[in-house]
C-alpha cells in the first residue's frame, strides 16, 4: 500500500469528529405552572403514592423528577405533580417540587448513629402510643419521643392503651408538669375523645410493637385493613406495620401509621434544642459554660438552671422533667 502524501490533502480529505454543538446547555428549569399539589401517603421502592389535594380520594403513583436529584421525599411531604395525575392503573406522574416542611419527625438508629432519618413530614401532632400493661410502659421511649416533638415542631399527645389491664394514674402523674395532652383507651370501649383529638388534623402515631397502635388505626379507619399482632411471650410484639402510610379519616384529617420501633435514637439533637422547649430555662441556659449538658451536678457542675429554680422563676418539678429528657437524649437514663 502506497504511503499517502499528507502535503497533497485538502479539506475534503479531512474527517472531522462531530462536536457537542455550539448551543450552550441551559440551566433553566421548567416552571411547571400547571403542577398539581398533592400529599405523599406512602413510599415503596422508588415510587411515591400521592393524594391529590383537590380530590384526596384520588391517589396517584409518581416518580421523582430528575431535576430533584436525591431530594428526600417522605410520607406527609407536600409535593407538586405533573404528567398523568388521573390515578388510573399503569399511569405514572412526576414529582417536580417539594414544599417547605412545617414540622419533621426525625430519629437515628441509636445515639451513636450520625445519620438521621426523617420518619414523617408536616404532621401537626404525634400520638405516642404506650400500653399500660402487656407490654409495660417504657418511660425512656416516651421521653425520647417528647424530645423529638419539641425539636421537630410537633404537638405531643400521650395515647395510653389497654386501660382494662392497668390504671393510667401513675404514668400520667409523671408527665403532669409537662402538661402533655393525653387520651386513654381500652379495647372493649369506643373512645370518642380519640376521634376529637384526630379530627381535621394530620396526626402521626408512633410506638413500640405490640402496644396496640395498628388496632387503634383499624378502629378509626375501619377500611384500613391493617394487620394486628399478638404480643410475644417475652413482651415484644411483632412488627405489623412495615412502612409509614397516611390514611384519610372519615371525620376529616389524616392519620399516619408508622412501623413499630424498638429504639428512638437522638444523636442529631443538641441539649440546647431540648432546653429551648422550656421557655423559663432557655434564657438562663445561655449563661451556662460551653458544652454544658444542663444535667446539673456532678455531670455539669457549672449549670445555672438550678439558679432559676432557686429564684422562684420556675418550678423544681419542671427542671426535673427537663433533665430527665436531657438524660434520655444523652443515653444516660436508667
Amino acid at each position: 500500500m502506497a504511503r499517502r502524501d499528507w502535503r497533497r490533502l485538502d479539506e475534503s480529505d479531512v474527517r472531522v469528529r462531530p462536536g457537542k454543538g455550539s448551543r450552550p446547555r441551559s440551566k433553566r428549569r421548567p416552571a411547571h405552572t400547571d403542577a398539581v399539589p398533592a400529599m405523599v401517603v406512602s413510599v415503596d421502592r422508588g415510587r411515591w403514592r400521592c393524594a391529590v389535594e383537590a380530590d384526596p380520594g384520588s391517589v396517584v403513583t409518581a416518580m421523582r423528577a430528575r431535576e430533584l436529584g436525591r431530594t428526600p421525599i417522605v410520607v406527609g411531604d407536600r409535593v407538586r405533580l405533573v404528567g398523568d395525575v388521573s390515578g388510573r392503573p399503569d399511569t405514572l406522574a412526576r414529582i417536580v417540587g417539594v414544599e417547605e416542611r412545617d414540622s419533621v419527625l426525625r430519629r437515628t438508629a441509636d445515639d451513636t448513629d450520625p445519620f438521621e432519618r426523617v420518619v414523617v413530614a408536616n404532621a401537626e401532632q404525634l400520638l405516642i402510643v404506650t400500653s399500660l400493661a402487656d407490654p409495660a410502659p417504657r418511660t425512656g421511649f416516651i421521653d425520647r419521643c417528647l424530645v423529638a416533638c419539641y425539636t421537630g415542631g410537633l404537638q405531643p399527645v400521650l395515647c395510653l392503651t389497654k386501660a382494662d389491664l392497668a390504671t393510667p394514674d401513675g404514668l400520667l402523674a409523671s408527665y403532669a408538669d409537662l402538661e402533655v395532652p393525653f387520651v386513654v383507651t381500652r379495647h372493649d370501649r369506643d373512645v370518642p375523645e380519640l376521634i376529637d383529638v384526630l379530627h381535621d388534623r394530620v396526626s402521626a402515631l408512633v410506638g413500640h410493637s405490640g402496644v396496640g397502635k395498628s388496632t387503634l388505626v383499624n378502629r378509626v379507619v375501619p377500611e384500613a385493613g391493617l394487620a394486628t399482632g399478638e404480643v410475644s411471650a417475652v413482651g415484644k410484639g411483632r412488627h405489623t406495620s412495615v412502612s409509614a402510610v397516611a390514611l384519610p379519616l372519615p371525620c376529616g384529617g389524616w392519620v399516619i401509621d408508622t412501623p413499630g420501633l424498638r429504639s428512638f435514637g437522638l444523636a442529631h439533637v443538641t441539649p440546647d434544642e431540648v432546653v429551648a422547649a422550656f421557655p423559663e430555662f432557655a434564657e438562663a441556659a445561655e449563661e451556662c459554660p460551653s458544652n454544658c449538658g444542663h444535667l446539673g451536678p456532678p455531670d455539669d457542675p457549672g449549670c445555672v438552671l438550678d439558679d432559676v429554680v432557686t429564684s422562684g422563676a420556675a418550678r423544681r418539678s419542671r427542671l426535673v422533667s427537663l433533665r430527665r429528657l436531657l438524660a434520655s437524649r444523652a443515653g444516660t437514663d436508667s
